[in-house]
């Protein structure tokens, strides 16, 4: 497809690199000069320098017969501007970044009709839902949600003592009463799809596919076993803690929020009732222990400023708060934060960029049927996707067993009728089947891309 993104800011740049490993061609505008530059320079990319707005720059850009228009710069208004007008100019679907909470309620759906806005992205919307999924099943580091089923694909780091260790996966499965498929294991800097006489060792990540209703005892079964988190605390007035508060209030959590500015901590204050507001410097290890941090469930810090967020990480995890999340900008601080162990790490960039490479994979032809989900799994190294059996798939009733697939693919799993199938050889596809399947190395733009 022919892909424009307007602004290449963090978020920006994060959906160029996503949209380029599915070989869209991409042109990219920005008012800056050097940043244009250095993102032509980096990317096969084309690039103009100017105001995504104009007429004559997006002419210039290719916005009258452009398949996706994407517009993320820091302004709301000017999103939904450069959406209307790279529409108007003949741009097939469009994306605008719109961050204000005033934004996103009911109310805006007819002014984004109204604009030809095809999808609203909201980072810190994003982020916020990612890190409530995750603070519901705090044992593990990711949690990540299918459309259609209560089947989640959750991501487990195993340590030592770990029940699990040294048994093949044929025998887990065996030895353990509960529907879960252990679908993808990164051992050091390599992706596995295992089979089932794979041997898991301390230290592995794990993404497992499992009931939602059986998380907690997969949870306990795995020996990581740790309490939906009821007592939280935040350090950083940000939007993404705004979103968040509001998701943890509304689900009776308790919530304590701490920033150091207090204009912030006012306008916090008269818009989360509920809430408890601290205005302080979250760095004080002083002001934690008053504010309760040893007897939190979890504990995120959420400020603007990477380093400052992962000493705090770093403290409460030798406090011994159960679940810890850091929010990190800054890709060069992911490998470190591995490194230092740090229990979670969240970077709302990639969560963004993750939407919009599913939403573009969405856009393109089906060949029998659709995707609905698709997630990053272990840091980028396999992805899980979600998709539709339509009518027309050539394979519907073949049992998986005939079927030859790719490396590095497996199916995992099967929706029917709001069933969960943990499919086996006997079991097949058919029409009207969700189908989730896992690939390591391989990107997937259609069910069918999974056979040789």
């Amino acid at each position: 497809m022919k892909v424009i993104i307007s602004g290449c800011g963090n978020v920006g740049t994060a959906i160029l690199e996503g949209l380029l490993k599915d070989g869209h061609d991409i042109v990219v505008i920005d008012t800056d000069h050097k940043t244009i530059e250095l993102a032509v320079n980096n990317y096969d990319v084309l690039g103009v320098c100017g105001n995504g707005t104009s007429y004559e720059i997006l002419s210039e850009a290719g916005a009258i017969d452009a398949d996706l228009f994407i517009s993320v710069t820091g302004s709301d208004e000017f999103n939904m501007l450069s959406c209307f007008v790279a529409k108007q100019m003949g741009a097939n679907h469009t994306v605008a970044r719109i961050r204000n909470p005033e934004y996103n309620n009911p109310a805006f759906e007819f002014v984004k009709k109204q604009l030809g806005i095809s999808m609203v992205l909201n980072p810190e919307m994003l982020t916020a839902k990612w890190l409530y999924n995750v603070l519901q099943v705090p044992s593990a580091s990711s949690v990540e949600k299918f459309s259609s089923s209560d089947m989640d694909m959750i991501e487990l780091l195993l340590k030592d003592g770990s029940p699990v260790l040294g048994v093949p996966l044929y025998e887990l499965r065996k030895k353990l009463p509960l529907n879960f498929l252990i679908c993808v294991v990164q051992r050091g800097e390599e992706a596995h799809i295992p089979n089932g006489s794979f041997v898991l060792q301390s230290g592995d990540k794990v993404g497992v596919l499992t009931l939602r209703s059986e998380l907690h005892k997969l949870a306990k079964a795995f020996g990581i076993e740790k309490k939906p988190a009821k007592s939280v605390i935040i350090v950083g007035a940000s939007k993404i803690a705004y979103y968040l508060s509001t998701l943890l209030l509304h689900a009776k959590t308790s919530v304590k929020l701490i920033d150091k500015n207090p204009e912030k901590c006012l306008e916090f204050a008269e818009k989360l009732a509920g809430a408890t507001i601290v205005n302080g410097d979250g760095m004080s290890q002083e002001l934690l222990l008053e504010e309760g941090v040893l007897s939190a469930d979890a504990f995120l810090s959420l400020t603007n400023k990477d380093e400052e967020n992962v000493l705090m990480s770093i403290y409460s995890q030798s406090k011994n708060v159960q679940k810890t999340i850091t929010k990190i900008n800054r890709d060069e601080l992911i490998d470190i934060s591995d490194n230092l162990g740090l229990d979670t790490v969240v970077t709302a960039k990639h969560v963004v960029a993750d939407a919009l490479v599913r939403y573009a994979r969405a856009l393109e032809n089906s060949k029998g049927s659709k995707i609905e989900t698709l997630y990053s799994l272990l840091s980028g190294s396999a992805e899980a996707s979600e998709f539709e059996v339509l009518k027309d798939f050539k394979y519907s009733g073949v049992c998986l067993k005939d079927l030859k697939l790719k490396s590095n693919v497996l199916i995992a799993g099967i929706i029917r009728d709001r069933h969960v199938i943990i499919p086996c050889g006997d079991d097949f596809i058919t029409a009207g089947d969700k189908v989730i399947v896992i690939t390591a190395g391989e990107s997937l733009f259609d069910l069918v891309d999974v056979i040789k």
